[in-house]
């Protein structure tokens, strides 16, 4: 018979009086354990998207599903936690039992970002008391639909994103319910490798369970549960002092995604308007495109997991991550628009939607804190094959996360070869890669003047050219193709990035940043380029120093340092150094030509003032004279008037006179 959970109760923080040293105990152990089980279920997974490309993250939350603990790997999920774990409390709160586990993947019921997604929440009891819950999100390589992976490029509906599940029983009493993993095996190409991850979730929930208990065993609940909420409080705290330091205004930005798969030559345009006042924040979103009909919408947790990080990023990146900080930012959103989409509009291809949130709100927030104002990045891009073992025999799919360069900042160089803002997954090794599906990596390599230049250039995006095989499935889900990663402060673009299917053969071929099911055969090549990051600052300010390591080390090539950076480079000793004298006069001709150009403005605005000036003058002189001159011809006439009126009475006395006379 299952056991009514008695939850605890909500806490004030004056209800229970925590001393700081214990106080700052209890949050280093509680984000030592979301650590342990992150680390857990990176060990434990089947799939190389969560052993080696890590898309996983873990958290502890409160009774109400607040997060009071994550381990930042994936910062989108610091919204998916609390509605994954609503969900839960919705549907099974009278019904909860120690020993239990749920599981929900479904965007609309929880806050899942796509299908793929799958959340197992577990709840943490002391006794029979419930003081809050586990819970991991991890990324599965396959829930079926029409494509291995379950991210159809030309879905018109989540219907044909795969499996979804709305919150579950996985487990009662530790005990598995069979027909939930019967049902998910039947509705995958890679049963084992997606029931193998789950139980490996599970287990990162249960060590979580367990480390808490150990907590509440040697502090008390009452004040364990009492730091929940004042981490919370703390958290969002901080964010507000740092808030209220920067200036108030208003501001817009925006950003454009290359397409949603299906019209592709339609950008998806998002748009934000920041207003600051005190400590309050908001960001409005309503003036961004329509839903669209192909998988490019998400739901109103991810962009308040988006607002939350770029804020982190703005004020703090150590800050302890918990759903205090979602109070911080209030957003506005519009029903039916691109990032709040009617049920059933399609999302499995979200990332690059959220990346021009995020990037929006970051051009926004650097006219507010403009020393951490940075260029674009490449985005998020993940490649999909699917096909059948050579090997084994058995359905396999091969699914990769491949990062690029990312934006130059205030104060250095963007990162190359990584990935950008909520992506933060690893590019899975090539031994693995090689070892575990039928493809061989032929190149991977940085792309040299790819990012963008500037005084602190964009970090460079990367080559990667596969050679398949066997016969296979193949699909993309990419971006800025088309749209290159923008430079700020005068800073360059990065450059854009491409795919292309059999590279300089007969039949070559560029497909969209969007594109799925393409049919590869046993040698085929493709080729997969990344975008690079923007630039930051005039080019022409950079360090020659810099410019030069840049060119030794193959980053930038000697022609656009001397063209683009004005650096003038010799050899010596089998490397490139700066000739100092011909690029001070280089850079001095810019500036010489820059100057003048000034100048010239200037001599030009002057000239065109004085022009417009003794126009005016002309006018005035030309106004006074005809002033005069009619003033002159006004006099005239009303002395000629007046005589003429005085001469009448004159002649009228007189004859009037001369009458009398008579």
């Amino acid at each position: 018979m299952a056991t009514t959970a008695k939850p605890a109760k909500r806490r004030r923080a004056s209800d229970t009086a925590v001393d700081p040293v214990t106080f700052q105990v209890i949050k280093a152990s509680l984000v030592g354990i979301v650590r342990e089980m992150q680390n857990c279920l990176f060990r434990t997974g089947f799939s190389t998207i969560i052993r080696e490309s890590q898309d996983a993250s873990c958290a502890l939350m409160n009774v109400a599903g607040d997060v009071v603990a994550q381990h930042v790997v994936l910062p989108l999920h610091i919204g998916a936690f609390p509605h994954c774990t609503a969900a839960v409390l919705r549907d099974y709160g009278d019904d909860l039992s120690p020993g239990d586990a749920f599981l929900i993947n479904h965007t609309y019921e929880g806050g899942s970002p796509h299908a793929p997604d799958m959340a197992v929440i577990t709840p943490i009891f002391i006794g029979k008391r419930l003081i809050g819950f586990a819970g991991n999100i991890a990324h599965k390589p396959d829930l079926g639909g029409p494509v291995p992976g379950s991210c159809y490029a030309l879905a018109k509906e989540i219907f044909a994103e795969g499996l979804h599940l709305p919150a579950v029983r996985y487990q009662r009493g530790h005990k598995t319910v069979t027909e939930v993993e019967r049902i998910l095996a039947a509705n995958s190409r890679t049963p084992e490798m997606v029931l193998g991850d789950i139980r490996g979730q599970l287990g990162a929930d249960r060590l979580g369970e367990d480390r808490v208990r150990e907590l509440v065993a040697k502090y008390g609940d009452n004040q364990v549960l009492a730091c929940f909420d004042e981490l919370m409080r703390l958290s969002e705290g901080i964010m507000r002092q740092a808030v209220s330091k920067w200036r108030d205004g208003r501001f817009e930005a925006e950003r454009f995604v290359d397409n949603d798969g299906i019209d592709l030559d339609k950008p998806i345009r998002v748009h934000v308007t920041l207003e600051k006042k005190g400590d309050r924040i908001s960001f409005d979103f309503t003036k961004s495109n329509d839903q669209t009909r192909g998988p490019a919408n998400i739901r109103p947790p991810l962009v308040q997991a988006a607002m939350v990080y770029t804020l982190i990023t703005q004020v703090d990146p150590t800050i302890t991550i918990n759903s205090g900080l979602l109070r911080v930012a209030d957003i506005k959103l519009r029903k039916g628009s691109v990032l709040d989409p009617h049920f059933p509009a399609p999302v499995n291809t979200y990332m690059p939607t959220v990346t021009a949130v995020t990037e929006a709100a970051v051009e926004a927030i650097s006219h507010v804190v403009p020393d951490r104002a940075r260029g674009d990045g490449c985005g998020s891009r993940s490649i999909i094959i699917g096909g059948r073992s050579t090997r084994s025999g058995k359905g396999y799919v091969q699914y990769e996360i491949v990062g690029g360069g990312t934006g130059g900042r205030a104060m250095m160089d963007g990162v190359s070869g990584g990935c950008s803002h909520q992506s933060n997954a690893r590019v899975a090794p090539v031994e693995i890669i090689e070892s575990e599906f039928p493809t061989r990596v032929r190149r991977f390599e940085l792309i040299p003047d790819s990012g963008g230049a500037g005084t602190f250039r964009g970090g460079l995006g990367v080559l990667r050219e596969y050679e398949n095989l066997g016969e296979a499935r193949f699909n993309i889900r990419s971006n800025k193709h088309f749209i290159a990663p923008k430079g700020v402060a005068k800073g360059g673009d990065g450059r854009c990035g491409r795919l292309t299917m059999h590279p300089g053969e007969k039949g070559e071929k560029i497909l969209p940043s969007r594109y799925s099911d393409y049919p590869l055969a046993d040698g085929d090549i493709f080729r997969l380029e990344t975008p690079g990051g923007g630039g930051y600052g005039d080019p022409a300010g950079r360090n020659p120093e810099l410019v030069s390591a840049d060119v030794n080390e193959g980053y930038v090539t000697p022609r656009r340092a001397r063209e683009v950076y004005r650096v003038v480079l010799r050899k010596s000793k089998g490397a490139y150094v700066v000739d100092a004298a011909k690029t001070k006069a280089l850079r001095g001709t810019r500036t010489k030509a820059a100057s003048q150009k000034g100048a010239k403005a200037t001599r030009g605005t002057r000239t065109k003032a004085a022009s417009q000036k003794g126009a005016k003058a002309t006018r005035g002189t030309r106004t006074k004279a005809a002033g005069q001159k009619g003033a002159k011809a006004t006099r005239g006439r009303r002395t000629k008037a007046a005589g003429q009126k005085g001469a009448k009475p004159l002649r009228g006395t007189r004859g009037k006179t001369a009458a009398k006379a008579g």
